[in-house]
């Protein structure tokens, strides 16, 4: 399954290259609804509240009417957990408040489980160097992602990987550093991180693993025009979600009202 990715920043979207440059900026959010209204799942994240420098809380209410979202980004309470599911988040992902003084928080994932359903919970895993970053990607913990599934695999419905140091990069994400992750859980594995041709997707996809996708998405590097235009039929099920398999084309994605504030992406 691609899983096509909105990330949120001073009332935009944007794209970040490992979440520090942004390369990419834009508002024509009703192109964006339109061109993702066809899949599954979409994966919303607000990167102000991830950050702690505000919230898109209107923005998000915008894309959750519209479009089936898991959303994630300062989400550090089961309350917040609770709101954003009542916004109509169909699953709120977890990162950060699941280390608590450099270890893995067992007690707090066993309390969100207990009060929201694992079937609602995302677990986030962000790693820069074979190592857990927290808060934005800003703290580098001493956990290791295969540290993270093993301790949390019992109170969640899936989690999230996302390989910090090809993230934006369009170069392809390691497989080397997924095996180990897709062999340790049987709950769904998402994975993000430079992912940006349909071949990878499937590559991805044969392994049983599900492919976010961003900043590919909306340069035109990764086609969806063909899926968009065609009646979708669902090939399997993840989570009760049916999904999609993209297929393969050669027709670029084009929005004239992209930004590209970054000439290494044009």
């Amino acid at each position: 399954m691609l899983i096509p990715s909105i990330d949120l920043m001073d009332g935009k979207i944007v794209q970040l290259v490992q979440g520090k440059k942004k390369a990419l900026e834009f508002d024509n959010f009703e192109e964006w609804i339109q061109r993702f209204s066809k899949f599954p799942l979409v994966q919303l994240i607000d990167l102000d509240a991830a950050i702690g420098t505000g919230t898109n809380h209107a923005l998000l209410q915008q894309f959750l009417d519209r479009l089936p979202c898991q959303v994630g980004g300062g989400i550090r309470s089961i309350e917040t957990a609770r709101q954003t599911l009542g916004m109509g988040a169909r699953r709120v992902i977890l990162g950060s408040t699941l280390i608590r003084q450099g270890k893995v928080d067992i007690e707090f994932a066993g309390e969100i489980s207990k009060a929201l359903g694992s079937d609602r919970l995302v677990f986030a895993i962000d790693s820069k160097g074979g190592k857990v970053a927290i808060r934005g990607w800003r703290e580098l913990t001493s956990i290791t992602p295969l540290e993270m599934i093993t301790s949390l695999d019992s109170y969640c419905d899936a989690f999230l990987y996302t390989h910090i140091e090809t993230e934006g990069m369009m170069q392809g994400i390691p497989m080397e550093a997924v095996r180990p992750l897709r062999a340790a859980t049987s709950k769904q594995l998402i994975v993000a991180g430079g992912i940006s041709t349909n071949e990878e997707v499937e590559t991805l996809h044969a392994m049983g693993v599900d492919a976010v996708v961003g900043m590919a998405v909306y340069t035109g590097k990764l086609d969806l025009e063909e899926y968009e235009s065609r009646d979708p039929t669902p090939t399997r099920k993840v989570n009760g979600l049916e999904v999609f398999d993209i297929p393969r084309s050669s027709r670029p994605i084009t929005s004239k009202r992209v930004k590209q504030l970054d000439s290494e992406f044009e």
